[in-house]
Formats: structure tokens, C-alpha cells, sequence
């Protein structure tokens, strides 16, 4: 607490310096100028932009919005599904980050988070993305302790006035590894003050494979299903988003409205024990934006409904159950389980266990919805101020039908009427003098929080007391039934972002803040200990099961960014940016290994296999260095320009309290390329370079990785109406392991820790993909 209070001292007296070095001296700001409507990304420093032209070469080649970030210094992205990876800035991801898409603060509704945020846009429909990979102002802040990404569709067009217009855009692609295709369309007809759209996209793939044989097993679990030596069971997946906008503008007033709807009919995760069966989103998204006497009045109201389904997919093991067929399924020593009859929970005949469980269904219903307003206010030296306001209302219920065996004979109710409400207000100051410009800005937020009663499979109420179920169920639940679920908390965000340019050739950027993230419901509300149940709550992909913690804290952390960038006077020769940073996390949720038998943290920890552990608050520190560079080699050459860019990352994560490294820190890594630019022709050639992953989480048994390089190959011809894509990824067909991708739990007897022969054991990672040859079209018509 001391260090906190100190870190908050220093950054109100470092603030105020910053106000202390502007007078009253008239500075330049430029107003806004409402042309489409669409909302405008806030001030610029302190973040990466990727425009449209940066995103197109990107689209060919990935279905994974967040993929779309990778290049962007310090950032990263979990392995997931092939269309939800969870993207990571400075060693903190998924919930810790502040994600907005189209204004929308969505939410994952899955134990897993599946569906996480930037999966709910396809890679075509992107046209923006800012990420401010450390210190965030407050309005793009709140309820995270990193950086903020904010992804926008293209904005609406309109005609001339007197006008109509008639546009749009159709596109295909493929991909060799996991024979992967899918295409998208749009439409557009506007006149001068209405705009009406269509856009929508499809995309599937098969199971990718690796440069080459990662493990030693084919079998599946399913009888009659196998899969080569070098085949990542558990990847392919569908996915289909659509949706529909209107827009309209006049006297400087503009309306948008959209109604956006996804259908994934499967995703599979390779290192998760269940796999996505269906996910059904409909999103309605509508906001305005107004010139006032005063200022530029901006508000938006949003509301999602999820509706997610999982169970074993086509990789995994589907029926369980003790004892021989018909009856029972083969038992946990089973490397295929086999079909029985009739479904039915684990029982006694002829002096043996018997029992036939039908796969494990969970189903997740999720309701978000939000409004937020803000105001732009210009001041009378030239500064401006912004005020604004935001309140997010989120429910969630998580339940898992019975099926069988130890899955009988009621519903096992995760989270029961989870209830997660923000309210938000903040404060925000722009100042521009001469030279300097300055962000200065103060949030509060609070965050009610609460739950229903719950059970196990074993029981149809909500027990209060007592014993008994598999895996400690009824003492589980009564537990947790037994226990106040309100959870109020007041959290507090600061920042500070500076920028001074001294000369045309320097600019150098400071980033001072505090921001604060309560847990989510999953952290707070899951309940039960019996490993098969903790198996299926987890976000990180590590093979391993996780249990809640209603005394959880809210997260604060503390973070110092500087960043010095050098370039020529006209930004186009040559550039080298460099920014180290260091933060601390008081309450940073951790977790400990736990022992379900005596419900207390385990006296002796598992190594080297899975195991339960539960969230706990320790402290935490992140630190680390990120650098870019371009150097324009050659202009006006009979062969074109060339231009070489470079971009590395450290990262260095540990916890304050143990001594351990925390989880899924990227390691050291490097990307090369040199680029040809010809007339329509762009052409790169790239290498990316990653490091061991040695530092691992050593309470969760992650894995290291080794080093490795990698070359790709890209191609890119350009027209005003249509484009080209061709490439080869990974050229040399590399075998290597994803540092982040989590433990390979892709096929076999997933639910459990099955008794060796069987799989998955603890010790294989999930692969990177090998070789990939991709192609893509595109055409405006």
C-alpha cells in the first residue's frame, strides 16, 4: 500500500509539473470535422496506428483480427482458435487490456473465452487500429491495467450533393496448410446524408499442420479417427459475421447504426480440453455525434447477446464412462472410448463401476450492453478538455447439462445469474504549447459485481451444508452458497502522457499512469475444486484447472513509459524509436497450486503435470524495451525502392511475492524485412526471430520453448479497383513450438489426466504452423 500511495504522489506532482510548463499562450488545436459517421480515434501519441493500406497485405494470409496486430513492437497474441487468439501488449493480455471494437466494449462469455473481443470482427471488415501499448488516456481507459486497442470498421461513405453512389468490394482467399478458404462482400448505397451498407465474410480451415512430427501418438479417442504425426488435431473451425449500417449526416450532426450478427458453427482449441460447438452473437451498435456551440457532443449505446455452446470435437475423445461396452465406454485407460448405452450415471453392477456419459455439453448465455457519452470542449487558449461518462451492464449464466457417469444426473451450474455492472466518469485535459503537448486526465470507476446460488451435478438445489459428489461437490457449492457474492469496488485511473519535439528530427514522449481492473466473474465465481470441473475454467491455455476466489482485489498497477524517436526531418528516410518501461501490479491475480482433498493450497506443488490451482492476489512487476527502425535503402533504382525495417522486444515478468515467473511472457524476439516497392509491385521478404522461452511460470508447469527463425515470403499487386496476394509462410517448413501458445491438449482423452499410454500427457507444446502457400483477391467495384 505504501508503494502505491508513493507511486500516486509522484504522478499528481509529475502531472503538475506538466500543467506548470503551459501558460496562457494561444496553442494550435485542430477542430474536428465531422465527415462519415463514424467515431474519430482520440490523440495519437502514445499509440500505433495501422491504417487501411498497413491492414490489406495482412488479410490473405490470417482470419485472426488479433493476428493483425503482430508487427506492432511489444505486442503478442495467445494461441487460440483459429479466429479468436487473445492478443498480449507488454506481458498482459485479454481482460487486462481495454478492447473496443466499433465503440463496443465486448466481452468473452465462455470459461475458456473463446469468444474473445476481436474475434467478433472479420479481418476484411477492420479498416483501423489504434493500440497504445502502454500508458492510456483515461477516455480510452478503464477496467484494465495495460495497454488499450481500439479497432474500427471503414467509416460510411456519402455522395455529392445531388448524388448518388454505388460501391462496393468482393474477395477470396486460400491457404495450403489446413486447405483453409473463404471470402467477403460489401455493398454500399449512399446519397449525400444517408448511407446504407452490407458487408459480410465467411472463412473455414481443416487442422493445420507442423513443419514436421511433434508427438508420438495418432489415436483420437474416437474409433476409427486418427491423425499423422505432424497434423495439430483441433484446429479447423468456421466462422461466418455479417452485418448491416446505416448512417446519416447533416448541419453537423451524424447518426450510425448497425445491427452486426456471427454464426461460428465450430472453432476447435488445441490447447483446451473442450472445443467450441456453436456461438451465436447479435450486436446492435448506435452512436452520434453532434457540433455544439461549445464542443463536439459524442454518445453510444450498445447491446450484444451471446449464446455459446462447447463439447468435445471431432479430435476428441466424446464418450466416457467406467467400466466395459455396452454399458461403459472403456474407462479412463482407454485410448479410444467407445459408444455405450444407455446414458447413465456411474453405479455398481456385478461388482464393477459402470457408466455412460454422452460427451460433456457446457452452454454460456452472455448479455452486454453499454452506453457511453463524451464531450469535446475547446478552450479559450487554444487547449481542449474532455469530459465523459460510461455505464456497462453485463450477465452472464454458465451451466452444463448432465450426460453421464460423474456428469449426472442435474446440471452443474458454473455461474448462476452473473452479474458484472460498471459506472465510469472522467476527466481529460489536451494541453499544446510550442513544443510540448500534454494529455493529463483522472477516471473513477465503479464496479458492482454479484452471483446466484449453485450446484453440482449431484444435486437439483442449493445446498448450504453438507457432503458428498464427485470430486467434493456439495462441499464445494455450500461453501460458496454460504458466502456474501456482492462485490463493490472503486477504482481509480491516472495518466499522464507528455511529447516534446525539440527539432524536426526528435521527438521524445513520456507516459506516467495508474489503472486499475477488477476480476472477472470467472475469476470471482467459479467454485468447485474437482479437477474435471476446474479443467473446464481456463483462460490461458495451459492444460491446467483454475478455481475462483471471492476475496479476490482489484488489480492497480503502476507504469512509467519513455520513449525517444529519431528520424529525418521528413519521416521518410530513415527512423529508429525506442521505448523501455517498467510497471508494478499490487493485487495482481496470480494463482496457487490447491489441493481439492483438504480444499487448502497444496503443501507439496505437482511438477511437471496439470494440476488445479486457484486465483490469489500477490504483486507483480513487468519491465522491459521495444524498438523500431526503417532506413530507406534505395530510391528511384531501374528495380524500385527498398526500404529495411526492423522491430524487437523484451519482456521480463515476475512475481513479487514467490519469486516466480509469471505466464506466457513472450521471450526476446526480432522481425527483419526488406521490402521492393515497383510501381503496383510490393514485395517483401522477412524473418522473425524468437528466442527461448527459458523464465517459465514454474506454479503452472509451463513449458519452455526452444529458439527458432523464420522466413516468409509476400507479393502484392495493387490497382485502384482490384488486388493481389501471394505468399509463403514459414518458407523452410521450421518445426517450432508457439511460446505462447499453451500446452498441446488437441486429441485423446481430453476431460482428464488419463493414465499413461494414454494421452495428453504434460510435456508437448502446441506447434506453430509449417509451410503455408496463401493467395488473395480483391476487387471494388
Amino acid at each position: 500500500m505504501a508503494r502505491r500511495q508513493l507511486f500516486v504522489a509522484v504522478l499528481g506532482v509529475l502531472g503538475g509539473l506538466g500543467a506548470w510548463t503551459v501558460s496562457a499562450e494561444e496553442a494550435t488545436t485542430l477542430g474536428e470535422v465531422v465527415v462519415t459517421a463514424q467515431r474519430d480515434l482520440p490523440l495519437g501519441f502514445g499509440s500505433t496506428t495501422l491504417n487501411a493500406a498497413e491492414i490489406a497485405p495482412k488479410r490473405a494470409r490470417t482470419s485472426d483480427t488479433a493476428s493483425l496486430l503482430l508487427g506492432i513492437p511489444g505486442v503478442s497474441v495467445y494461441g487460440a482458435g483459429g479466429v479468436s487468439s487473445l492478443p498480449a501488449i507488454r506481458g498482459l493480455a485479454d481482460d487486462r487490456l481495454r478492447t473496443k471494437v466499433d465503440g463496443m466494449d465486448l466481452v468473452a462469455a465462455c470459461p475458456n473465452h473463446m469468444n474473445s473481443p476481436l474475434s467478433y470482427i472479420d479481418p476484411t471488415a477492420v479498416d483501423q487500429v489504434q493500440v497504445f501499448a502502454g500508458v492510456s488516456p483515461v477516455s480510452v481507459g478503464g477496467d484494465s491495467i495495460g495497454g488499450s486497442i481500439l479497432v474500427e470498421s471503414a467509416a460510411m461513405p456519402f455522395a455529392m450533393p445531388g448524388e448518388h453512389l454505388m460501391q462496393g468490394s468482393a474477395g477470396a482467399f486460400y491457404r495450403s496448410n489446413g486447405d483453409s478458404w473463404g471470402g467477403n462482400l460489401s455493398g454500399t448505397y449512399a446519397t449525400d446524408n444517408l448511407s446504407l451498407r452490407y458487408t459480410g465474410a465467411y472463412a473455414q480451415s481443416d487442422n493445420y499442420k507442423a513443419g514436421g512430427n511433434f508427438k508420438d501418438y495418432t489415436f483420437t479417442g474416437r474409433a476409427g479417427h486418427t491423425l499423422p504425426l505432424d497434423e495439430v488435431g483441433s484446429t479447423a473451425y468456421e466462422a461466418i459475421n455479417q452485418s448491416v449500417q446505416f448512417a446519416w449526416q447533416g448541419d453537423g450532426h451524424a447518426l450510425d447504426f448497425s445491427v452486426g450478427q456471427q454464426h461460428i458453427p465450430y472453432e476447435n482449441y488445441p490447447n483446451q480440453r473442450m472445443d467450441m460447438t456453436d456461438n451465436r452473437s447479435d450486436q446492435f451498435n448506435l452512436g452520434y455525434t453532434g457540433k455544439q456551440g461549445w464542443g463536439t457532443l459524442k454518445a453510444r449505446a450498445y447491446y450484444e447477446h451471446t449464446q455459446h455452446e462447447m463439447d468435445f470435437g471431432d479430435d476428441k475423445r466424446y464418450w466416457y464412462g467406467p467400466g466395459k461396452p455396452p454399458a461403459g465406454s472403456g474407462g479412463d485407460t482407454a485410448l479410444n472410448g467407445m459408444p455405450c448405452a444407455p446414458i447413465s450415471g456411474t453405479k455398481m453392477v456385478n461388482g464393477m463401476m459402470v457408466g455412460c456419459a454422452a460427451g460433456m455439453p457446457m452452454d454460456t448465455d452472455g448479455k452486454n450492453g453499454g452506453i457511453t457519452v463524451s464531450a469535446d470542449i475547446p478552450l479559450a487558449d487554444g487547449n481542449l478538455f474532455r469530459v465523459g461518462g460510461e455505464y456497462q451492464n453485463y450477465r452472464l449464466d454458465d451451466w452444463w447439462d448432465p450426460s453421464g457417469a460423474g456428469m449426472w444426473p442435474y446440471t452443474f451450474w458454473n455461474i448462476n445469474d452473473g452479474q458484472r455492472d460498471r459506472f465510469a466518469a472522467f476527466g481529460e485535459w489536451e494541453i499544446h504549447k510550442d513544443r510540448w503537448s500534454h494529455i493529463l486526465g483522472v477516471r473513477a470507476e465503479i464496479v458492482d459485481m454479484d452471483t446466484g446460488q449453485v450446484h453440482g451435478y449431484n444435486l437439483n438445489s442449493f445446498p448450504t451444508s453438507g457432503v458428498g459428489g464427485m470430486g467434493n461437490q456439495t462441499r464445494d457449492a455450500a461453501l460458496f452458497n454460504a458466502q456474501d457474492h456482492g462485490k463493490t469496488d472503486l477504482n481509480w485511473d491516472l495518466s499522464w502522457l507528455a511529447r516534446f519535439t525539440p527539432a524536426p528530427t526528435q521527438t521524445y514522449e513520456i507516459g506516467l499512469g495508474q489503472k486499475t481492473r477488477s476480476p472477472n466473474l470467472y475469476e470471482r465465481y467459479t467454485w468447485s475444486t474437482w479437477q474435471m470441473a476446474a479443467f473446464m475454467n481456463n483462460f490461458v491455455g495451459d492444460g491446467n484447472g483454475y478455481v475462483g476466489n471471492l476475496g479476490l482485489d482489484p488489480e492497480v498497477a503502476g507504469t512509467l513509459s519513455l520513449t525517444a524517436d529519431w528520424h529525418d526531418a521528413n519521416q521518410q528516410q530513415w527512423g529508429v524509436k525506442v521505448t523501455p518501461y517498467y510497471t508494478y501490479v499490487w493485487d495482481y491475480i496470480d494463482a496457487v497450486q490447491w489441493d481439492s482433498t483438504t480444499n487448502t493450497p497444496r503443501i507439496v506443488p505437482v511438477v511437471d503435470n496439470f494440476t488445479v490451482l486457484k486465483y490469489f492476489n500477490q504483486s507483480a512487476t513487468l519491465y522491459g524495451i521495444d524498438l523500431s527502425a526503417h532506413y530507406l535503402v534505395a530510391s528511384g533504382t531501374g528495380f524500385g525502392d527498398f526500404t529495411a525495417q526492423v522491430g524487437a522486444s523484451y519482456t521480463k515478468g515476475e512475481n513479487q511475492d514467490t519469486g516466480d515467473n509469471l505466464y506466457n511472457i513472450m521471450p526476446l524476439n526480432a522481425t527483419l524485412a526488406l521490402t521492393q516497392e515497383l510501381g503496383p509491385w510490393r514485395n517483401t521478404l522477412e524473418g522473425v526471430f524468437v528466442s527461448a522461452k527459458d523464465d517459465v511460470s514454474q506454479v503452472r508447469n509451463e513449458m519452455q520453448t526452444a529458439g527458432y527463425g523464420l522466413a516468409h515470403l509476400r507479393s502484392r499487386y495493387e490497382k485502384k479497383t482490384w488486388s493481389v496476394e501471394l505468399g509463403i509462410e514459414n518458407v523452410l517448413d521450421r518445426n517450432y513450438d508457439l511460446p505462447l501458445g499453451g500446452a498441446y491438449v488437441g486429441q485423446g482423452t481430453t476431460m482428464t489426466i488419463p493414465p499413461f499410454p494414454n494421452e495428453p500427457q504434460w510435456g508437448t507444446p502446441v506447434p506453430g504452423q509449417g509451410r503455408s502457400f496463401y493467395a488473395g483477391v480483391n476487387v471494388k467495384f
